[in-house]
């Protein structure tokens, strides 16, 4: 992996009252801190010239004291950073990572330690850093970190896998999950959360008529037994929708790794989930060489019923000879993954490694974890660090969300818990994810594309196209993409035809238009081959999309897939520039799936 840096340090020391100013690179993104307004430590951030957080709180409760109240600022450091990394697993194959950073290296009460601030374009990222060993064990039962909007603002409130419900803050009595999109009429932002590896999930909870606050919505109490980093609060904003799309790598950004990963080994692809024998991997193996996908994977049941302690993840049912699949799979060059609950990973983990290892398996698939504690999640960074280690990749269900860990341990290609195709989304939902969930990294959308045996009218609720669409729109380097259907019954060639060519990874993304709930279009290239996925929402879409992001002197033969007017799906083909408009008609629901070759 490729890394260049270049650093330029300041050092300044302050008094305990003057406020500090740190600006992103292009000057448009502005964090202030003042360490005692009316007795309390807050922060505000500003965006071209506007306030985007008014002054909010900043502060950990500990068993020690409350950290924020009184603060004196011993020093500051400030440092600019201008560098990139190499990263073939993502939307983009190198991630640019400039900011400027505030260090201030503080004290409370004789407790000592660090607010960190990086201000990037259009981002605003935050972590305390707690110094002063414990006498026993740190206890964390409150952080003060607020969110003070300076007007009122819309939220799209979610909690793991549900809908998405617009709510006015100052109407709001539930908690949402991190990342949360909240927009006013001029700005759009999203409030996250970036490298846990040892905290509790927190969310964000109504603090003030336009206030909202980090809640602990599992753990009263988050513990350590040393000095401690919590992760990193993060603000990204933009004028618009599409604009908070710059702000989707910006975990990995915050995820420093410890040393350089080898990633060569690590491949992405599409799957197609197995039932539960023998005959049908083969025939899954045979479906995905086929149709270029890359791995096969048997999920819960392969090894009996799977939330029961006597259940063995070691053991495949006696419809499935396991090894007879694996090795049928390698002389395809197609990959076994294999789903194992939380229940069995507890129990076994340090054994199946080196055993799934032994039999050729390919990657792993955590069911049902524990995202939500600081216990489980302490337990998964340790679990993708051991299964990355064997040499598997990893895929996590439910629950977990992801906070830019991936570019820790790389293995871990992506993660659900966004309500895909096996709980029937709408369009609205379809529409609301790119710009929300999806700023927090991949997603695992378990496609459950019709073919003439079954149509899945219980968990497709938008047209085919826009089942084509959205394999470009959502990004997920591990693409599960026939979650229900088998092999043999997808006749249907013309229609999936698309998903044959479509890549998991790319070396550049474009979003060029789209409205949270409404439309969305997308543009990726791998190689010199554009793929363009344009979605609408619950109501037609009508407009244009300028082809700029086509390369300088080409001519392109575009293969547009859409809906016709018998639900299926319609091919033809157009003759592209860079710079033509392209005409958008899509009706309610439906999509539009384009391949610039």
């Amino acid at each position: 992996m490729r890394v260049v840096l270049v650093f330029i340090a300041l050092l300044c020391v302050v008094n305990s009252y003057g406020q500090l100013r740190v600006a992103s690179p292009d000057k448009q993104t502005v964090a202030e801190i003042d360490p005692r307004h009316d007795g309390q430590l807050v922060y505000r951030v500003l965006f071209r010239g506007a306030t985007v957080v008014d002054w909010s709180a900043l502060g950990l409760q500990t068993q020690a004291g409350v950290i924020g109240r009184q603060v004196t600022v011993i020093k500051s450091h400030m440092l600019k950073v201008r560098s990139q990394f190499n990263w073939p697993l993502g939307e983009r194959a190198v991630v640019n990572n400039h900011y400027q950073q505030l260090i201030m290296e503080c004290d409370d009460s004789g407790i000592g330690f660090r607010l960190v601030f990086r201000v990037f374009d259009g981002n605003v990222a935050f972590r305390y850093e707690v110094l002063t060993p414990p006498g026993s064990e740190w206890r964390i039962g409150k952080e003060e970190t607020t969110f003070q909007l300076p007007s009122a603002f819309t939220l799209y409130q979610y909690n793991h896998e549900s809908v998405f419900t617009p709510t006015a803050i100052d109407t709001l009595v539930r908690s949402s999950d991190l990342p949360t999109t909240i927009v006013s009429g001029k700005h759009y932002l999203s409030i996250g959360e970036a490298n846990n590896e040892d905290y509790t999930k927190a969310e964000l909870k109504k603090a003030g008529k336009h206030t909202l606050g980090i809640a602990f919505t599992k753990d009263s109490v988050v513990r350590y037994n040393t000095t401690f980093r919590t992760p990193w609060r993060t603000i990204s904003v933009a004028n618009s929708a599409i604009g908070l799309q710059a702000s989707s790598d910006l975990y990995l950004k915050l995820s420093e790794p410890v040393v350089s990963n080898n990633m060569d080994w690590i491949k992405p692809g599409k799957l197609i989930r197995a039932q539960l024998t023998t005959q049908a991997g083969l025939e899954c193996i045979d479906f995905a060489a086929t149709n270029n996908f890359q791995y096969i994977m048997y999920d819960a049941g392969w090894y009996g019923a799977e939330f029961r302690g006597s259940s063995d993840p070691t053991q495949p049912i006696d419809a499935i000879d396991m090894q007879r699949v694996i090795d049928y799979g390698k002389q395809k060059g197609i990959g076994v993954i294999l789903y194992v609950n939380y229940v069995g990973l507890k129990a076994q983990l340090d054994s199946i490694l080196p055993l799934y290892k032994k039999w050729g398996v390919a990657g792993l698939k955590f069911g049902f974890v524990d995202g939500v504690s600081q216990q489980g999640i302490q337990w998964l960074a340790q679990a993708m660090k051991k299964t990355q280690d064997h040499g598997f990749v990893l895929n996590i269900h439910d629950n977990y969300k992801p906070t830019g860990l991936s570019r820790i341990y790389p293995a871990l290609l992506t993660q659900e818990g966004i309500r895909g195709d096996e709980n029937s989304p709408d369009a609205f939902h379809n529409t609301v994810l790119p710009f929300s969930r999806f700023l927090a990294g991949p997603a695992d959308f378990t496609f459950c594309f019709p073919n003439p045996t079954n149509s899945f009218s219980k968990n497709i609720k938008v047209s085919k196209a826009q089942q084509l669409a959205l394999t470009v729109v959502y990004f997920s380097p591990l693409q599960s993409i026939f979650w229900y259907g088998k092999p043999l019954d997808y006749t249907n060639t013309d229609e999936i035809e698309f998903f044959k060519y479509v890549p998991t990874v790319w070396d550049e993304s474009h979003y060029l238009a789209g409205e949270i709930g409404q439309y969305v279009a997308v543009a990726r290239r791998s190689g010199d081959t554009w793929f363009m996925g344009n979605v609408a929402g619950p109501a037609d879409w009508a407009g244009e999309i300028r082809c700029d992001f086509l390369g300088k002197g080409k001519t392109y033969t575009a293969t547009i897939y859409e809906d016709d007017a018998q639900s299926g799906i319609r091919k033809r083909t157009l003759t592209v520039r860079r710079g033509d408009k392209l005409p958008v008609a899509i009706k309610a629901k439906g999509g539009q799936a384009i391949i610039f070759r």
